[in-house]
């Protein structure tokens, strides 16, 4: 039986879900909040972290080093437009991001985007559980395996299935605590 290939899928989507988390902003300089940006560079979306080197030389800076300085302005629109809410500082060589500390009300938004991303990894994991328990049917039905064999990987698909969305649940909650540390 492949119970290894599905639960191969719902570690990734447990790592799917930690990248998206790694995105949220908590109170500290964080250089993959800015893993999502895009930046036009030659009329093609290409990722910021291939265009500029990102550094955080402290709790509250990020900086953006361009491996090509006519691209400055470019990674320094991309950032504006990105929904991160920071706010970028060119100085004509690099861009400095600060990063203030958070208000309530923002860290309340991000409480509940935290909360978007785990459902969003939980239907993902409950995806794969749906496509395992079609494949064991599957079997069933052309006699490949017993009606018991069908219930026990069942059992076990759906054991998978709880520990899986439990690791959610507890990066979740890690997560949670993260941005609500002042």
């Amino acid at each position: 039986m492949m119970l290894a290939e599905f639960e191969d899928r719902m570690q990734k989507a447990i790592e799917a879900t930690q990248r998206s988390f790694n995105t949220i902003r908590t109170g500290r300089a964080n250089a993959s909040i800015l893993d999502r940006v895009t930046v036009e560079y030659y009329n093609t979306p290409t990722p910021l972290k291939s265009l500029a080197s990102i550094s955080v030389p402290d709790a509250s800076t990020i900086t953006v080093q361009p491996f090509d300085p006519s691209s400055l302005t470019l990674i320094e629109k991309a950032i504006s437009l990105s929904d991160i809410g920071l706010t970028p500082n060119n100085d004509g060589k690099l861009i400095r991001l600060n990063v203030p500390p958070l208000t309530s009300e923002r860290r309340q938004e991000f409480v509940k985007l935290a909360a978007k991303y785990a459902e969003e990894g939980k239907v993902s994991i409950r995806n794969v559980r749906r496509d395992a328990i079609d494949e064991v049917r599957k079997q069933e039905k052309s006699s490949e395996i017993s009606e018991d064999e069908s219930r026990d990987l069942q059992d076990d698909i759906q054991k998978m299935t709880d520990k899986y969305t439990a690791k959610v649940d507890k990066l979740l909650v890690e997560k949670e605590k993260d941005i609500k540390t002042v």
